[in-house]
């Protein structure tokens, strides 16, 4: 048999790939140029053009035990292609409902847009969730049309490993507390988090000085300059001895960070701060609403503790305060309220040119999990990100598509595939619905727009 030629079979591959086998290439090259450019593109992917792509439809399936309450919401298109985003935990799956009449016929590629004219929606606190969800979910659905991971939209990654802490839930016996974060560390987690506050020890005499309650007076609504509660002696020993026992279980080397502690006053804050220098912790979190700028930055000056805040902060333009002032040590946003990953991003980076480190805090669902190890990836200043679904079994099922486990000795590898990298797993997110609700349900209802929302005249 005789040899082909090299170009021959070039020629012959080529024509092959572009399903153009029964055409010579003299024969394309011989026909008008409209038709030379739809012979040479008709065996090229249809699935996803861009600028074509147009959203159709938003729907919310709110699951719980995730370990929170979580509205999972899925933006649809043109094109079969959806993206998936996340509510805020316990927040109402409403704040992202009432964007959908501002989404509708729009190409989610434009994120930035978008996300401009939806932000006037979103807020301090769960009421970001809406905004933030919807950006996740603009995000995925710009990365699958273009065939690219999120973090490449954002600029390319400083890391192919995020590092994970655990958060750690409280138990009142300190032994038994001290031995959940060393199983913490037997999960790989080299970074840990313990719940230590004043629940731990309300029923103890003598350990608080609070008034009595009023009729009427709820606690966890109230700020914690105008509780009054403050902190014995006896009550700071106690807290201190956790953390002691903790060390002793744990060791020194390993960063443990103290979620925050309570409703108590700036004074007991700084007590308390300065009875737990011994310890080497890596941070204590929200030692006061993070509204009180100075009242932070009173705590951070006085005691030799990192001190950070920003899981309730809504966009850069909250958080600059803080950072410029140098209110806190390091700075905490949640994803999921801060405005999504691209506004997350900024923080971050605004938070670096300042020599402030960013942590990420999380407590939802494997979808918003997945948007923040994007965030961190491209984000060149942050220090771990929260795991909070390592004690729900089911938690990773929720999603295909992705290397599992996710938690990797203490680490989760950022993915390669388009998007967030996952897909949902339906049949799992209908075991765990919340009552009463539908899994991607109708919302038509919430297709029309019926205000002005233009802020300026």
């Amino acid at each position: 048999m005789k040899k082909q030629p090299q170009s021959d079979w070039s020629r012959r591959a080529l024509l092959k790939g572009l399903g153009l086998g029964g055409l010579s290439l003299a024969g394309i090259l011989g026909l008008p140029i409209e038709e030379q450019v739809a012979c040479a593109t008709q065996g090229v992917s249809r699935a996803s053009q861009p600028s074509q792509l147009r959203i159709t439809d938003l729907r919310v399936a709110v699951i719980t035990g995730a370990p929170m309450r979580v509205p999972l919401i899925r933006i649809d298109t043109n094109q079969g292609i959806c993206g998936y985003g996340e509510v805020r935990d316990g927040a109402s799956k409403r704040y992202a409902l009432m964007l959908k009449s501002r989404l509708l016929g729009e190409n989610p590629c434009d994120v930035e847009r978008i996300f401009k004219a939806i932000r006037q929606f979103g807020y301090h606190g769960r009421q970001g969730g809406g905004v933030s969800g919807v950006e996740m979910a603009l995000w995925d659905l710009a990365g699958k049309a273009y065939g690219v991971p999120v973090y490449r939209m954002l600029g390319g990654k400083y890391r192919d490993r995020v590092r994970l802490y655990a958060d750690t839930p409280s138990v009142r016996d300190k032994d038994r507390f001290a031995e959940k974060l060393k199983e913490r560390m037997k999960m790989g987690f080299s970074f840990l988090k313990m719940d230590l506050g004043i629940n731990l020890i309300r029923n103890v005499p003598g350990a608080l000085s609070r008034p009595p309650v009023a009729d009427g007076e709820r606690y966890r609504t109230t700020m914690h300059p105008f509780t009054r509660i403050q902190l014995t002696d006896k009550g700071i020993a106690m807290l201190a001895e956790y953390v002691a026992q903790v060390r002793k279980e744990v060791g020194n080397e390993i960063p443990l960070a103290a979620d925050h502690f309570g409703q108590v006053d700036v004074n007991s804050c700084i007590r308390l701060g300065k009875a737990l220098e011994p310890y080497q912790m890596a941070w204590l979190e929200d030692m006061v609403p993070w509204q009180y700028t100075e009242m932070l930055k009173e705590i951070t000056s006085a005691i030799n503790v990192p001190t950070l805040t920003g899981e309730d902060i809504y966009c850069l333009s909250g958080f600059k305060e803080l950072i410029d002032q140098r209110a806190v040590d390091m700075i905490q946003p949640d994803l999921a309220t801060a405005g999504g990953i691209l506004e997350t991003k900024r923080i971050g980076d605004y938070a670096q040119e300042r020599g402030v480190p960013m942590a990420m805090h999380f407590a939802g669902s494997p979808i918003s999990f997945l948007a923040n190890v994007h965030c961190a990836a491209a984000t060149e200043n942050v220090v771990a990100l929260e795991h909070h679904g390592v004690d729900v079994p089911w938690w990773e099922d929720l999603v295909t598509g992705v290397e599992k486990p996710l938690n990797q000795k203490g680490l989760v590898r950022v993915p390669e595939t388009p998007g967030l990298g996952v897909e949902l797993n339906l049949e799992v997110v209908k075991q765990h619905l919340a009552r009463g609700e539908e899994c991607f349900g109708p919302t038509d209802e919430w297709n029309s727009r019926d205000s002005n929302d233009r802020l300026w005249s």
